[in-house]
Protein backbone atom coordinates (compact mmCIF):
# COMPACT_ATOMS: atom_id res chain seq x y z
CA UNK A 1 0.00 0.00 0.00
CA UNK A 2 1.52 3.21 -1.37
CA UNK A 3 1.58 6.28 1.96
CA UNK A 4 1.12 9.55 0.07
CA UNK A 5 2.00 12.70 0.98
CA UNK A 6 -1.17 15.33 0.34
CA UNK A 7 -0.53 18.49 0.97
CA UNK A 8 -3.90 20.70 0.80
CA UNK A 9 -2.92 24.66 0.75
CA UNK A 10 -6.30 26.09 1.39
CA UNK A 11 -9.77 24.89 3.54
CA UNK A 12 -11.92 25.74 0.22
CA UNK A 13 -10.24 23.03 -1.61
CA UNK A 14 -9.70 19.78 0.25
CA UNK A 15 -8.63 16.29 -1.35
CA UNK A 16 -12.06 15.46 -2.63
CA UNK A 17 -13.33 12.91 -4.21
CA UNK A 18 -9.39 12.16 -5.79
CA UNK A 19 -8.77 10.90 -2.27
CA UNK A 20 -11.56 8.94 -2.87
CA UNK A 21 -10.11 7.20 -6.30
CA UNK A 22 -6.72 6.91 -4.40
CA UNK A 23 -7.30 5.05 -1.67
CA UNK A 24 -9.85 3.34 -3.61
CA UNK A 25 -6.73 2.52 -5.82
CA UNK A 26 -4.43 0.91 -2.65
CA UNK A 27 -3.20 4.34 -1.47
CA UNK A 28 -2.98 5.40 1.95
CA UNK A 29 -3.36 9.28 2.51
CA UNK A 30 -1.45 11.51 4.72
CA UNK A 31 -3.36 15.37 4.63
CA UNK A 32 -1.01 17.90 5.92
CA UNK A 33 -2.15 22.02 5.71
CA UNK A 34 1.09 23.87 5.30
CA UNK A 35 -0.67 27.25 6.96
CA UNK A 36 -1.06 25.41 10.26
CA UNK A 37 1.13 22.25 10.15
CA UNK A 38 5.16 21.89 9.66
CA UNK A 39 5.79 20.31 6.32
CA UNK A 40 7.14 16.79 7.10
CA UNK A 41 9.82 14.93 5.23
CA UNK A 42 9.39 13.00 2.03
CA UNK A 43 10.93 10.14 3.86
CA UNK A 44 8.36 6.81 4.09
CA UNK A 45 6.22 8.40 1.31
CA UNK A 46 5.62 6.97 -1.96
CA UNK A 47 4.09 9.71 -3.44
CA UNK A 48 3.29 13.26 -2.86
CA UNK A 49 0.11 15.12 -4.02
CA UNK A 50 -0.37 18.88 -3.64
CA UNK A 51 -3.64 20.90 -4.40
CA UNK A 52 -5.12 24.01 -5.07
CA UNK A 53 -5.69 27.45 -3.47
CA UNK A 54 -6.86 30.80 -3.32
CA UNK A 55 -3.86 32.70 -2.91
CA UNK A 56 -0.66 32.37 -5.77
CA UNK A 57 1.92 30.51 -6.28
CA UNK A 58 4.37 33.76 -5.09
CA UNK A 59 2.39 35.30 -2.27
CA UNK A 60 5.52 34.27 0.30
CA UNK A 61 4.80 37.79 1.92
CA UNK A 62 1.16 36.75 3.06
CA UNK A 63 1.94 33.22 3.31
CA UNK A 64 5.35 32.29 4.13
CA UNK A 65 5.06 28.71 4.27
CA UNK A 66 4.42 28.87 0.13
CA UNK A 67 8.44 28.68 -0.04
CA UNK A 68 8.18 25.42 1.96
CA UNK A 69 5.82 23.65 -0.24
CA UNK A 70 7.93 25.14 -3.53
CA UNK A 71 10.83 23.47 -1.62
CA UNK A 72 9.16 20.19 -0.96
CA UNK A 73 8.22 20.01 -4.57
CA UNK A 74 11.80 20.42 -6.06
CA UNK A 75 12.75 17.97 -3.85
CA UNK A 76 10.22 15.48 -4.96
CA UNK A 77 11.39 16.05 -7.89
CA UNK A 78 15.23 15.69 -8.07
CA UNK A 79 14.79 12.64 -5.88
CA UNK A 80 12.07 10.86 -8.36
CA UNK A 81 9.05 10.63 -5.88
CA UNK A 82 5.93 10.87 -8.47
CA UNK A 83 3.96 13.74 -8.13
CA UNK A 84 0.77 15.00 -9.03
CA UNK A 85 0.30 18.97 -8.39
CA UNK A 86 -3.40 20.56 -8.91
CA UNK A 87 -3.89 24.08 -9.81
CA UNK A 88 -1.96 26.12 -7.49
CA UNK A 89 0.00 23.01 -6.58
CA UNK A 90 1.08 22.97 -10.47
CA UNK A 91 1.98 26.36 -10.63
CA UNK A 92 4.11 25.74 -7.86
CA UNK A 93 5.44 22.96 -9.18
CA UNK A 94 6.58 25.05 -12.11
CA UNK A 95 7.68 27.97 -9.82
CA UNK A 96 9.84 25.21 -8.14
CA UNK A 97 11.73 23.86 -11.14
CA UNK A 98 12.86 27.03 -13.01
CA UNK A 99 8.98 27.85 -14.92
CA UNK A 100 7.74 31.46 -14.21
CA UNK A 101 3.96 32.05 -12.84
CA UNK A 102 2.08 35.46 -13.41
CA UNK A 103 -1.33 36.75 -13.65
CA UNK A 104 -3.33 35.41 -16.50
CA UNK A 105 -3.38 37.49 -19.13
CA UNK A 106 -6.64 36.61 -20.57
CA UNK A 107 -8.28 36.57 -17.15
CA UNK A 108 -9.97 34.05 -15.16
CA UNK A 109 -10.21 30.99 -16.67
CA UNK A 110 -13.73 29.31 -15.07
CA UNK A 111 -16.79 26.56 -15.31
CA UNK A 112 -16.29 23.04 -16.92
CA UNK A 113 -14.30 22.93 -19.84
CA UNK A 114 -12.29 21.01 -22.45
CA UNK A 115 -7.93 20.99 -23.03
CA UNK A 116 -6.76 19.00 -25.75
CA UNK A 117 -4.02 16.40 -25.51
CA UNK A 118 -0.49 17.20 -27.29
CA UNK A 119 1.10 14.71 -28.98
CA UNK A 120 3.82 14.16 -26.38
CA UNK A 121 0.99 12.42 -24.07
CA UNK A 122 0.70 9.51 -26.31
CA UNK A 123 3.85 8.35 -24.89
CA UNK A 124 3.32 9.06 -21.51
CA UNK A 125 1.90 6.34 -18.76
CA UNK A 126 -0.51 8.76 -17.31
CA UNK A 127 -1.79 10.69 -20.20
CA UNK A 128 -1.73 8.16 -23.02
CA UNK A 129 -5.43 6.28 -22.49
CA UNK A 130 -7.02 10.20 -22.14
CA UNK A 131 -9.27 11.06 -24.96
CA UNK A 132 -8.12 13.61 -27.04
CA UNK A 133 -10.39 16.31 -25.34
CA UNK A 134 -11.01 15.57 -21.97
CA UNK A 135 -13.45 17.81 -19.82
CA UNK A 136 -12.05 19.93 -16.58
CA UNK A 137 -13.22 21.72 -14.50
CA UNK A 138 -11.28 25.57 -14.28
CA UNK A 139 -11.08 28.40 -11.12
CA UNK A 140 -7.48 30.36 -12.13
CA UNK A 141 -6.34 33.92 -12.44
CA UNK A 142 -2.70 33.32 -12.54
CA UNK A 143 -0.66 31.17 -15.29
CA UNK A 144 2.14 29.34 -16.07
CA UNK A 145 3.51 31.56 -18.52
CA UNK A 146 6.71 28.91 -19.00
CA UNK A 147 7.28 25.63 -18.54
CA UNK A 148 10.09 24.43 -16.22
CA UNK A 149 13.43 24.10 -18.50
CA UNK A 150 13.13 20.16 -20.45
CA UNK A 151 9.28 20.11 -19.24
CA UNK A 152 7.41 18.11 -21.25
CA UNK A 153 3.76 19.33 -22.53
CA UNK A 154 1.24 17.00 -22.01
CA UNK A 155 -2.18 19.25 -22.42
CA UNK A 156 -3.50 22.64 -23.49
CA UNK A 157 -6.13 25.01 -24.15
CA UNK A 158 -6.82 27.82 -26.14
CA UNK A 159 -6.81 30.44 -23.71
CA UNK A 160 -4.15 29.14 -21.59
CA UNK A 161 -1.21 26.91 -23.38
CA UNK A 162 0.44 25.10 -20.40
CA UNK A 163 -2.34 23.13 -18.84
CA UNK A 164 -0.79 20.00 -18.16
CA UNK A 165 2.71 19.18 -18.24
CA UNK A 166 5.61 16.64 -16.32
CA UNK A 167 8.64 17.35 -14.96
CA UNK A 168 11.56 14.67 -15.26
CA UNK A 169 9.77 11.36 -15.37
CA UNK A 170 7.22 11.20 -12.63
CA UNK A 171 6.22 15.27 -11.40
CA UNK A 172 2.82 16.11 -13.24
CA UNK A 173 1.33 19.59 -13.22
CA UNK A 174 -2.71 19.83 -14.40
CA UNK A 175 -3.82 23.21 -14.11
CA UNK A 176 -7.52 22.78 -14.30
CA UNK A 177 -9.33 20.62 -11.38
CA UNK A 178 -9.91 17.37 -11.19
CA UNK A 179 -10.68 16.26 -7.20
CA UNK A 180 -13.79 18.61 -7.00
CA UNK A 181 -17.23 17.67 -6.01
CA UNK A 182 -20.51 19.77 -7.13
CA UNK A 183 -20.33 21.09 -3.54
CA UNK A 184 -17.08 22.27 -3.45
CA UNK A 185 -17.70 24.24 -7.09
CA UNK A 186 -20.96 25.80 -5.73
CA UNK A 187 -18.61 27.23 -2.41
CA UNK A 188 -15.73 28.57 -4.59
CA UNK A 189 -18.44 30.60 -7.17
CA UNK A 190 -20.25 31.78 -3.83
CA UNK A 191 -16.81 32.83 -2.65
CA UNK A 192 -15.86 34.72 -6.27
CA UNK A 193 -19.04 35.92 -7.91
CA UNK A 194 -16.99 38.10 -10.29
CA UNK A 195 -15.40 34.83 -10.99
CA UNK A 196 -18.46 32.92 -11.74
CA UNK A 197 -20.04 35.36 -13.65
CA UNK A 198 -17.39 34.97 -16.15
CA UNK A 199 -18.00 31.02 -16.73
CA UNK A 200 -20.98 29.82 -19.31
CA UNK A 201 -24.81 30.18 -18.18
CA UNK A 202 -25.67 27.40 -16.46
CA UNK A 203 -22.36 25.97 -15.86
CA UNK A 204 -22.76 26.99 -11.64
CA UNK A 205 -26.68 25.04 -11.41
CA UNK A 206 -26.64 22.24 -9.22
CA UNK A 207 -28.01 19.32 -11.99
CA UNK A 208 -25.32 20.57 -14.80
CA UNK A 209 -22.37 20.10 -11.99
CA UNK A 210 -23.63 16.67 -11.31
CA UNK A 211 -23.92 15.59 -14.70
CA UNK A 212 -20.68 17.53 -15.52
CA UNK A 213 -18.56 15.76 -12.58
CA UNK A 214 -19.93 12.10 -13.79
CA UNK A 215 -18.40 12.22 -17.00
CA UNK A 216 -14.99 14.18 -15.59
CA UNK A 217 -14.87 11.29 -13.21
CA UNK A 218 -15.09 8.54 -16.36
CA UNK A 219 -12.02 10.10 -17.33
CA UNK A 220 -10.07 11.11 -14.48
CA UNK A 221 -10.96 8.16 -11.78
CA UNK A 222 -8.45 5.56 -13.96
CA UNK A 223 -5.80 8.56 -14.13
CA UNK A 224 -6.00 8.57 -10.50
CA UNK A 225 -5.15 4.91 -10.50
CA UNK A 226 -2.27 4.86 -12.33
CA UNK A 227 -1.09 7.42 -10.65
CA UNK A 228 -1.16 5.10 -7.63
CA UNK A 229 0.23 1.99 -9.60
CA UNK A 230 3.27 4.79 -10.41
CA UNK A 231 3.84 5.24 -6.73
CA UNK A 232 3.70 1.25 -6.46
CA UNK A 233 6.38 1.02 -9.08
CA UNK A 234 3.56 -1.10 -10.85
CA UNK A 235 3.45 1.43 -13.88
CA UNK A 236 6.75 2.31 -15.78
CA UNK A 237 7.74 5.76 -15.14
CA UNK A 238 7.47 8.08 -18.59
CA UNK A 239 11.37 7.99 -20.55
CA UNK A 240 12.61 11.01 -20.78
CA UNK A 241 14.74 12.96 -23.60
CA UNK A 242 18.37 13.03 -23.06
CA UNK A 243 19.67 16.13 -23.58
CA UNK A 244 23.75 16.96 -24.06
CA UNK A 245 25.36 20.02 -25.33
CA UNK A 246 26.85 20.36 -28.53
CA UNK A 247 30.74 19.38 -28.46
CA UNK A 248 33.06 22.87 -29.51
Amino acid sequence: MPRLLVIQPSDHDPVGRLGDWLTEAGAELDVVAPAREELPALDGYEGLVCLGGDMGALDDREHPWLGDVRLLLSKAVATKVPTLAVCLGAQLLAAATGGQVRRGKEGPEVGVLLVAKRDTAGRDPLFAELPLTPDVLQFHHDEIAMLPPGAELLASSPRYPNQAFRVGSVAYGVQFHIETTPEIVLNWAALAPGEAALARPGQFEPAYLAEAHVTMAEVWQPFAQRFVQLTAGQLEPALTSVRTLPLV
